[in-house]
């Protein structure tokens, strides 16, 4: 900050100059939350106009990137802002409000949406997986159980990648066809074989959208019931039965 308010002024602080433009005018203090606490940042003013540093009039930017990092990871996984606030406490910072993790919650919003509006091109795309989890989510006031969806799949390069995922409330063919459907038009080609639950709203949406690919049922499915069995039986007979 320093050097740009230099550079303003046309000669360093106190420097003799025929080339100085403005001179300095003390410093205004700006509270800035980082991983080692909250810091007073000594901001330079300037005697004509004044001086603000880009970085600091961005919005979210009375925290360092890292902080709003850690504070939205803590956000998404259900942590509550009173616990939130207390872990930033333990870092020596002064306190964060509601209203302030909420807004470095939103800082992910536009990754997420990019994330989910990239091209696919990475294919062809041999072996697809599909898969849903079970959540609970707030909407409208209340809390609604819907489903996760995650297609994953195989790229040309032999890596796994995560396509894209969404939410349903209710896992219909219309669901799953709009979702196989925005992974086309992204760019989802050259599918031979997807790996999926026995579902039957699944599997017309993968006949009707990917008609040419082979499908198959998820193994994890018909052996999530046989560890139920297996803790049953006797322990010295376990291992024999796994």
């Amino acid at each position: 900050m320093g050097a740009e308010a230099d550079a303003l002024c046309g000669a360093a602080f106190r420097e003799r100059s025929g080339e100085r433009v403005n001179r300095r005018n003390g410093y205004r203090e700006r509270p800035f939350d980082t991983r080692a606490g909250t810091i007073a940042l000594a901001v330079p003013k300037l005697r004509s106009g004044s001086y603000f540093p880009d970085w600091l009039l961005e919005r979210r930017r009375r925290a360092e990137r890292a902080l709003v990092a850690v504070v939205a990871e803590c956000y998404v996984r259900g942590v509550s802002t009173r616990r939130v606030d207390g872990l930033v406490r333990t870092l020596g910072i002064e306190h964060i409000s509601k209203s302030q993790v909420s807004e470095m919650a939103r800082s992910l919003d536009d990754e997420v949406a990019a994330f989910r509006a990239r091209p696919l091109d990475a294919g062809p795309y041999s072996y697809l997986w599909l898969d849903a989890l079970a959540i609970r989510v707030r909407e409208g006031g209340r809390i609604v159980r819907c489903a996760c969806v995650v297609a994953t799949a195989v790229n040309a390069g032999g890596y796994r990648e995560i396509l894209g995922m969404d939410t349903f409330t209710s896992e219909d063919e219309a669901a799953w066809r709009a979702f196989l459907g925005d992974l086309t038009a992204r760019g989802l080609s050259g599918v031979q074989l997807v790996v999926s639950d026995d579902h039957p709203g699944l599997r017309r949406g993968i006949a009707e959208t990917l008609p040419e690919a082979a499908w198959q049922r998820s193994s994890a499915y018909p052996c999530s019931g046989r560890h139920d069995v297996v803790r049953m039986l006797p322990r010295w007979e376990r291992a024999l039965a796994a």
